[in-house]
Formats: structure tokens, sequence, C-alpha cells
């Protein structure tokens, strides 16, 4: 699903809300979620998941193509942990027909 994707499904069950109003929630919470990360704030959605940042120590690597030492920079970066519910829900969908489960 893309973002795209989300506004129409929100705006599609909430028909007393317009797209337009629809778009600016869906912007909206995500900005408020980048904004929490930058600030090194956790999120917790109950249920789904937990968002944070980890931080990574500068370190050296190598150029995979030609094996040289390459400096990698130290960085924040965003971490999601997914929830033991929706762990359990994934997992509970029945496997599509053609799979390499059923060998078809």
């Amino acid at each position: 699903m893309t973002k795209s994707g989300l506004i129409e499904e929100v705006a599609r069950r909430t028909p007393h809300i317009s797209k337009k109003d629809t778009e600016v929630v869906v912007n909206t919470i995500f900005e408020s979620m980048i904004e929490s990360l930058r600030e090194g704030e956790r999120i917790e959605i109950r249920g789904f998941g937990s968002f944070q940042v980890k931080f990574r120590e500068a370190r050296e690597g190598r150029n995979p193509k030609t094996g040289e030492p390459v400096h990698i920079s130290a960085k924040r970066t965003p971490f999601f942990k997914v929830g033991k519910e929706l762990k359990e829900m994934v997992d509970e969908v029945p496997a599509a027909s053609g799979d390499e489960e059923t060998g078809l």
C-alpha cells in the first residue's frame, strides 16, 4: 500500500470527510511522527508496533566493487519493531493459492 492508497482507503471508510481533508489528516499524522522521531522520542502504537531512532556509530566499510576502505559517518536511523498483535494478525491470513507452501 502506498500513501495515496492509504488516503483513498481512509476516505472510502469515512464518507462524511472529504478526500482533501483526509489527505490533510494523514499528512499531519506522518509529519507529527517524523517530528517526534527527530526529537528522539519513541512512538508506540498499541497493537501495531513502535518506532524509535537508533544511533549508528561511525565505522569503516569497504567498497564492494573495489574492496577499498570507505569511511561511513555516524547517523541516526529510524527503527520499527512490530507489535505482538500485528504479528499474530498477519500470521492468521490464509496462504494464497499458488504460493511455495502449497507446492503449486
